[in-house]
């Protein structure tokens, strides 16, 4: 009698798509209880965050700087104010508004996200933060200044 190998197994077993959602959920709520948690302490009055180091030793705004009010400015409503606090952390919380709403839709519809820049994206980046640095530090760039 001849003997026949195992045929294959019943598969992977679906997931439901609660849980499947359920990664993209849990970032949005970190990415919520931070911006309460801004909106609520203002980083506008002093001693309740630390000073940029870059701020305190050099005098030179990093692109980082101001973007703690943007993001206050931003959990109030209020674009205008925080586009002035940090215009590219604004642009950022666009783009991550747009990777988050299309990684929950691939999410709940069982397909994966993937998002591979390639090093000239990271360097275009890069040079976007660069010339945003150099720029909100020079006089006739002082509209982008914290």
């Amino acid at each position: 009698m001849p003997v026949f190998p195992p045929g294959p197994g019943p598969g992977p077993v679906p997931t439901s798509r609660l849980r499947r959602i359920a990664k993209p959920a849990a970032v949005m709520a970190g990415v919520v209880a931070a911006f309460a948690y801004v909106g609520t302490v203002d980083p506008n009055e002093p001693g309740h965050y630390p000073v940029c180091p870059l701020l305190r030793l050099t005098g030179i705004f990093c692109p980082g700087c101001g973007g703690l009010r943007s993001a206050h400015a931003f959990a109030h409503g209020d674009i205008a104010a925080a586009f002035g606090s940090n215009a590219v952390a604004v642009i950022g919380y666009g783009a991550f508004a747009v990777l988050w709403a299309l990684w929950m839709v691939r999410a709940a519809a069982g397909r994966p996200l993937r998002i591979e820049p390639k090093p000239v994206h990271w360097w275009a980046i890069g040079a976007v933060l660069l010339i945003f640095t150099v720029v909100r530090n020079l006089p006739f760039g002082s509209a982008l200044a914290p």
